[in-house]
């Protein structure tokens, strides 16, 4: 049976002022449902697997909200990473800790701010992905790109293996321009890269090993004495030298160049929820376009007043009324210390925002 592992990280700057570095989006319930995304993934592994094989990876600011969502999970599931060094050392870290129990156990790691809107298909893309696993395959789930998107890494394929779906990975493809993302849809030979991947514990720490031996090797020290009384001391001296790099840089393109990397072709309604406007697409709509986050089985919409108004994105935190007359095409965000008012097209320049108030030393709105 497949060990999960949710890499449960990162502020989703694309989704202040509701998404905060104390809080980020993975704890928040935007699925359309009154499930975070973080329960929705552990929900979505149940076909796949038990709580007592499913590994939260997250921040220490993190741990308690984390272990209040997870009741289910057991404690010791969840990994605390003493601070942030990107995604290659928390997955390897839980890679080393499961390799401790089953050395040639198969894991899966999917992020836990993704919506998913086909589970069944997802399971289904998966399991298919175990089983390249399991003859020492480095899998991903590549996800079938329904435009030309320029906001996403992409693998490019190569031939089959076997008689299918596995495709060999040849490259994995930065976030391309424009006019190369339309050359890519146009090649069929190109899947956006959704950051799932699923392999032999063994084989990944091989492979990071010879790519990464000075990560290999601190991850090694802290996992063996992941169930001593020396943990934490080891883990505060080592943790802080390790490279902060992505699991992709730092094993996977190597991986793919050396042709130990295979894909699986998914079609499964996946979104990794980067913006507002992306919530705007996938999450239930009002008949003129209009979405009220944390209200969708709810008509009229609590909190928030609209008249004559189409595809707005309406967050209302606060407690405050939210109304809005003859607009269209808008983000409007209320939380109790901050209001963002923005087109939908511009969704993705959030952030700089975020940034500004970093560089203003404002860190409390962040």
């Amino acid at each position: 049976m497949l060990f999960a592992v949710i890499p449960a990280g990162g502020s989703g700057t694309r989704l202040w002022p509701l998404s905060r570095a104390g809080h980020p989006k993975f704890l928040h319930p935007l699925t359309g449902t009154g499930d975070s995304l973080l329960q929705a993934t552990v929900n979505r592994l149940g076909p796949l697997t038990t709580p007592e094989r499913t590994m939260v990876v997250t921040g220490a600011a993190h741990v308690a909200a984390v272990a209040r969502q997870l009741t289910g999970l057991p404690e010791e599931n969840i990994l605390v990473e003493p601070s942030p060094r990107d995604s290659c050392a928390a997955i390897a870290l839980a890679a080393a800790v499961i390799a401790l129990r089953e050395p040639e156990a198969v894991m899966g790691s999917f992020a836990a701010d993704h919506l998913i809107g086909d589970p069944d298909g997802w399971a289904a893309t998966v399991r298919e992905a175990v089983g390249g696993a399991e003859q020492g395959l480095l899998m991903t789930v590549g996800i079938k790109p329904t435009r030309a998107e320029t906001g996403y890494g992409y693998l490019q394929c190569g031939e089959l293996l076997g008689s299918g779906p596995l495709r060999r990975v040849e490259e994995f493809k930065e976030k391309p321009a424009a006019d190369v993302a339309e050359a890519y849809l146009r090649s069929g030979r190109h899947l956006w890269n959704a950051s799932m991947f699923v392999w032999r514990v063994d084989v990944f720490l091989t492979e990071l090993a010879r790519q990464q031996p000075a990560l290999h090797a601190g991850l090694t020290t802290i996992a063996q004495s992941w169930d001593t009384p020396e943990r934490e001391e080891v883990l505060g001296t080592v943790w802080p030298t390790l490279p902060k790099i992505s699991v992709d840089y730092a094993v996977m393109e190597g991986a793919a160049t050396a042709g130990r990397v295979a894909t699986v072709p998914g079609d499964f309604g996946w979104n990794d929820v980067g913006d507002f406007d992306t919530l705007g697409e996938v999450l239930p709509a009002d008949e003129a376009g209009n979405v009220v986050l944390g209200a969708e089985q709810v008509e009229p919409k609590p909190g928030v007043l609209l008249r004559d108004c189409e595809r707005l994105v309406v967050v209302p935190q606060s407690g405050r009324l939210v109304a809005a007359l003859g607009v269209r095409d808008l983000i409007v965000v209320d939380t109790p210390d901050a209001v963002l008012v923005c087109p939908r097209d511009r969704a993705q320049d959030v952030k700089k925002l975020v940034d500004e108030l970093k560089e203003r030393g404002e860190e409390n709105y962040v």
